[in-house]
């Protein structure tokens, strides 16, 4: 197509109130651009960003997700655009954080507070992603980005951010072995890990590290009787805190659902376990503690009821909180009894009849 006839489309196309067209002249400024070495010069970025952020604005959802493909390698696209993408959804946001070299360390910093866990995991990914980064993934992320970013060889990871992750994995079971395999490992850090990683990958550090495995075994030892030596201790106040965050986080981008009660349970996040319940039952936190005090199953099967976790999921609820809750509630023995009342109830009746029994606890 000559060059005449390409100006004369994109000008029908510009006097086009269609959604349609406008849409169409988004894609052919985007082809127009990728041939133009001008494209780069801030005069012309200036004006990119405005006709990009006006066409961007009413685009549909398949027009974004095209462009932002179109856009995630190249260098002329305006950088306000791309920051724009990077916080869409996250099919559109994806290819975007993964690769645009036009975002910088502050923008990237800005998706992992503002945007959903899923970006989060799309910024652990990213290749090469610096401290400052790292540390903002690590103060701010979900336990799937913090696998993601342990697995991340090529992150700037440090040792006190790596330090950071391997305190983590005593909760996040699927941290541990990204970690036992990190390259930036070392043997203190190593020690640490062991206690709380399984055979074969006790294995591979002592392997790794070539320390008479008694060395180890004695840091496991440690651990262990630092763990029954004395009742479950509630979580520091930052952890909690920290916990609280990331269900609200969770909960504002509509993430939050009964299932993540039971991934948590499974990597041994007790704490997110308490807050993710207290916030889809808008229940008080500290109401579901004390329902996990408790003498009875039956003030967590009725949280368990008004959140709408299934009946048949349930026993697996239950054990998996009394293992990591030194054996709490009590009552085992009658929860099959408490189960079959708390989940006859509907939602609301159930939710009802948790707060009046924590109240009595």
């Amino acid at each position: 197509m000559s060059a005449a006839v390409k100006t004369e489309s994109l000008l029908l196309l510009a006097q086009s109130r269609q959604a349609g067209d406008r849409e169409r002249l988004l894609l052919a400024i985007a082809d127009l651009c990728d041939g133009a070495p001008e494209a780069g010069r801030p005069e012309i970025q200036a004006l990119l960003g405005d006709v990009f952020m006006t066409l961007v604005v009413d685009a549909e959802r398949d027009i974004r997700r095209a462009l932002a493909e179109r856009l995630g390698r190249v260098e002329w696209a305006p950088r306000g655009l791309i920051h724009v993408l990077a916080l869409d959804e996250i099919d559109i946001a994806r290819p975007i954080i993964a690769a645009s070299s036009l975002l910088d360390d502050a923008a990237l910093v800005r998706v992992v507070v503002e945007a959903t866990l899923e970006h989060q995991i799309e910024v652990a990914r990213r290749p090469y992603i610096s401290e400052s980064v790292v540390d903002a993934l690590i103060d701010h992320a979900g336990p799937e980005a913090l696998v993601a970013l342990a697995a991340n060889d090529t992150a700037a990871t440090t040792e006190d951010s790596l330090a950071r992750l391997v305190d983590a994995s005593r909760r996040i079971a699927a941290l541990r072995s990204p970690l036992a395999r990190h390259p930036r490992l070392t043997r203190q850090l190593a020690e640490q890990l062991y206690a709380w990683v399984g055979q074969a990958l006790r294995q591979a550090i002592v392997s790794r590290f070539r320390i008479d495995v008694t060395v180890f075994d004695s840091a496991l030892s440690d651990a262990v009787q630092s763990a029954i030596g004395g009742a479950p201790r509630p979580a520091p106040v930052e952890d909690a805190q920290s916990e609280a965050r990331l269900v609200a986080k969770l909960q504002a981008a509509g993430q939050l659902r009964p299932g993540y009660l039971v991934r948590v349970l499974k990597e041994g996040q007790l704490g997110l376990f308490v807050q993710a319940l207290a916030t889809l039952g808008e229940f008080d936190a500290s109401d579901v503690r004390a329902a996990l005090r408790a003498r009875t199953t039956e003030p967590l099967a009725l949280a368990c009821a008004a959140v709408g976790i299934d009946r048949v999921v349930f026993p697996d609820i239950l054990g998996r909180v009394m293992g990591l809750n030194g054996g709490r509630p009590g009552g085992a023995v009658d929860a099959g009894k408490r189960t079959a009342a708390a989940f006859s109830l509907s939602p609301r009746e159930a939710a009802d009849a948790f707060r009046m029994f924590v109240e009595r606890i």
